[in-house]
């Protein structure tokens, strides 16, 4: 057997080892600060790792004046030229720690370009322009990595790259969110509403003081953008995910779902689906408050904490399970995927790159089959449950259990349903609303299977 030298690896041949290996920091807020102290505290064991090497050649700031004297950026190179610091030649893998998608997309596209493999974190960045950043990174021959971008330290983006690469993934259920299931784990635990639990939440450093992209499904959204794309091996954008938040949640749903002995989570929920013959027809990415069973392994996440369960026709069921923010765990997967890039840039070769060529067709939630299960008040009066029962099986909804309790002259009726077509719940729900003996439509939420 013969062993090819890095220096004739393919077409991407390797530095060699000893030489170091120049990095680039775009950003230093938590997660950049982190990433600059793991590469002070770690220097000597990750150049074991690497096989050279990791020398910081700068890093980009907004305000040089703001970190000149921060400890850990001593004796470091602070610029706000982010272009300048990425074109020098220097430079073999930049890491992109800002947010936001504008500003990095243009920076990360002229490293991809300037033959710079680039490490990000940035779920936003990825779940809207991932194609684009793919393809460039194919044509420049060159690294792109982003474990950090979802669940932090939890291993899912290498975990769909590469160890179920083999595999046919079925579904894939997430809490992707720290802060929501924080919310929502506090309002089960202490019966609290909704807005105490956001301002605990608050409080305590969990959610930002413009909480939008958390409470409203947006940061889950793009995450659930990244994991089908990648289980499902198609370009699934940001735009392509339905997202419904939890800022309709009330104590009450909570109370009404620990009496039905389930849990009530946000969920990202990537789903494969096949035909009669067991062929995929499509996928579909959405995000949206779902009952959970008690004993289904999610249910039992708490505080902040993160877990994807995934669903593979070989492996079966997987759960992974950890802290899914902070800057810490970001920052220990950020120099994950850092070891990764360098080690490629010292040994030649490449990462196992996107593979979009599945290229399903991506439907939309109508599309899905779900279950409901409505919440509502009524007239008490006889005959109003045949009624409504009537209305559901008019609309090919079949009912899986109907619990009625009376009050006064209201009812309290509760209705689960079986599968059917988003569509049609959705559409009987808007009749619902309209019946005459219908006072209220409290809650519908879906359940998970």
């Amino acid at each position: 057997m013969s062993v090819v030298s890095a220096e004739s690896n393919g077409n991407y041949p390797g530095k060699g080892v000893g030489e170091p290996v120049g990095v680039a920091i775009l950003g230093k807020g938590t997660v950049g600060t982190g990433v600059l102290r793991l590469l002070s505290e770690f220097s000597h064991n990750l150049e074991q790792r690497i096989g050279g090497p990791l020398e910081v050649r700068g890093v980009a700031v907004s305000n040089v004046d703001k970190h000149k004297d921060a400890p850990e950026a001593a004796g470091l190179y602070l610029t706000d030229n982010a272009l300048e610091l990425i074109e020098r030649d220097d430079v073999d893998v930049v890491v992109e720690v800002i947010g936001g998608i504008d500003y990095p997309r243009e920076l990360v596209l002229k490293a991809l370009r300037a033959g710079k493999s680039v490490v990000t974190a940035n779920k936003a960045l990825v779940a809207a322009h991932g194609s684009e950043l793919a393809d460039a990174a194919n044509e420049a021959g060159v690294d792109l990595y982003y474990e950090a971008a979802v669940a932090a330290a939890i291993p899912v983006v290498g975990m769909l790259r590469r160890s179920l690469a083999g595999d046919q993934v079925q579904r894939i259920s997430g809490i992707v969110n720290g802060t929501t299931n924080f919310i929502l784990d506090a309002m089960a635990s202490t019966g609290a509403s909704y807005e105490d639990a956001l301002a605990e939440a608050t409080r305590l450093g969990y959610a930002e003081a413009d909480p939008t992209a958390d409470v409203e499904g947006h940061d889950a959204a793009s995450k659930a953008a990244i994991l089908a794309s990648m289980g499902f091996h198609t370009r699934v954008t940001f735009d392509d995910v339905y997202c419904e938040g939890i800022t309709g949640i009330t104590a009450e749903d909570i109370a009404a779902a620990a009496k039905a002995n389930q849990t009530i989570k946000l969920l990202a929920i990537c789903e494969r689906l096949v035909n009669e013959d067991g062929t995929t027809r499509a996928v579909n990415a959405r995000v949206h408050p779902t009952l959970v069973p008690n004993e289904h392994p999610l249910a039992s996440v708490d505080k902040s904490y993160n877990a994807i369960f995934v669903e593979a026709e070989a492996a079966g069921r997987l759960m992974f399970y950890g802290n899914g923010a902070g800057g810490a765990p970001t920052a220990s997967a950020v120099l994950g995927d850092l070891v990764g890039a360098a080690r490629n840039k010292i040994h030649g070769g490449r990462a196992p790159a996107e593979n979009p060529y599945a290229n399903y067709d991506v439907v939309g939630f109508e599309e899905v089959e779900t279950r409901y299960h409505v919440n509502m008040t009524v007239n008490d009066r006889v005959g109003v449950l045949a009624d409504l029962a009537r209305m559901f099986s008019e609309a090919d909804v079949s009912l899986s259990a109907v619990r009625q309790e009376e009050s006064g002259n209201e009812a309290h009726l509760i209705v689960v349903t079986h599968k059917a077509r988003e569509k049609n719940l959705h559409e009987i729900v808007q009749r619902l609303s309209d019946h005459d003996d219908v006072i209220a439509v409290n809650s519908v939420l879906r359940l998970h299977d």
